[in-house]
């Protein structure tokens, strides 16, 4: 898919057939959008039927043939599903993008057991499943791209983010066994691409054991911005692509000034993604969708949110030691606690 001729370079070819998985929200949504504009036939994946079948209606007016497929990523038998509903539909995939992911904030001790395994198993086995299910027809055609959207934080640490962390951790070494296992099938192309803080309702969605309101670390970078990337990427394979140059910054220093970054890193966190209120624990969506808050921001770069940076900073010195919170809790509210 890299080399062939075709549209200018960043731009898939048109017809394309590309499968997104967390497509009804946030990088995955912006991501269809991108690609139907540019002419892809789609296949979008995601736990929440509704907004899905939004998503296509947003893809079909923009000219492309989009199919919805429910799937929950975290069962291998529905990603199995997925990919053979895009076999019946196009009869080929020409580029798998895995945009499913779940968050959380809290201590380690804080958070549930059930909720650190199912970030897990949402954002690493859902991108495992994905490669098992598309990499043999990869094989058979002798080509394709996987492209495994991945984070800053598959390369730098934070507290209060243990699950996603591990699960984001984990997604870069599986893409880097990966390259090593398919040199030898040139025009297979394994890619990570990996976000810094990113406007979308991931926020809203997190499970949250803190007891207070949280926020997404400034700066915040229009998804659409990622979706760029990742159209650029299927077009253009490389193996990582980092986007957001400030937070991007943090690889290189945690990687060459390591007691620096840690120094900096928790405090940023209490300051910054820790915000005033009090909330009860929450397991947000990490267990099920909650369609009515699906779409492509989350609205953290509106006036509003960028007015409450500046409380952050001031409120930091009158904290006290934050409660230990336990259990899975209730949905969430919708601001600052949970998907």
């Amino acid at each position: 898919m890299g080399t062939r001729a075709g549209p200018p370079e960043g731009t898939p070819a048109p017809g394309d057939v590309v499968v997104i998985t967390g497509a009804s929200s946030g990088i995955g949504r912006a991501t269809a959008h991108a690609l139907a504009g540019n002419g892809a036939r789609l296949v979008l994946a995601s736990r929440a039927p509704e907004s899905l079948g939004d998503v296509v209606a947003e893809c079909t007016a923009l000219g492309a043939r989009a199919v919805a497929v429910p799937t929950d990523v975290t069962r291998e038998a529905d990603v199995e599903a997925l990919m053979e509903a895009a076999l019946r539909a196009y009869g080929r995939v020409d580029a798998w993008i895995g945009c499913a992911s779940s968050y959380s904030y809290g201590t380690f001790e804080d958070t549930p057991s059930a909720v650190f395994r199912r970030i897990v198993e949402t954002t690493l086995f859902g991108q495992v499943h994905g490669a098992r299910a598309v990499l043999p027809h990869f094989r058979a055609r002798g080509r394709g791209t996987l492209v495994l959207v991945g984070s800053v934080f598959s390369k730098v640490s934070a507290p209060y983010i243990s699950p996603y962390v591990t699960g984001k951790f984990g997604l870069l070494g599986f893409a880097e066994v990966l390259r090593h296992e398919y040199r030898d099938a040139p025009q297979i192309s394994i890619c990570a691409v990996l976000p810094a803080t990113i406007d979308t309702p991931i926020y809203q969605h997190a499970a949250n054991y803190t007891g207070r309101e949280i926020h997404p670390l400034p700066p915040v970078v229009a998804p659409e911005r990622v979706a760029r990337a990742i159209v650029r990427t299927v077009r253009r394979p490389r193996p990582v692509r980092v986007v957001g140059r400030l937070q991007g910054a943090a690889i290189p220093l945690s990687a060459f000034l390591p007691g620096l970054y840690a120094r900096c890193i928790h405090p940023l966190m209490d300051i910054l993604a820790l915000r005033r209120g009090s909330t009860s624990p929450a397991a947000g969506t990490v267990f099920a969708p909650d369609p009515s808050t699906n779409r492509v921001t989350g609205g953290w770069r509106t006036a509003g949110a960028l007015r409450s940076w500046p409380y952050g900073l001031r409120s930091a010195r009158r904290r006290k030691s934050r409660p230990s919170h336990a259990g899975a809790g209730e949905p969430a509210p919708r601001r600052g606690t949970g998907v």
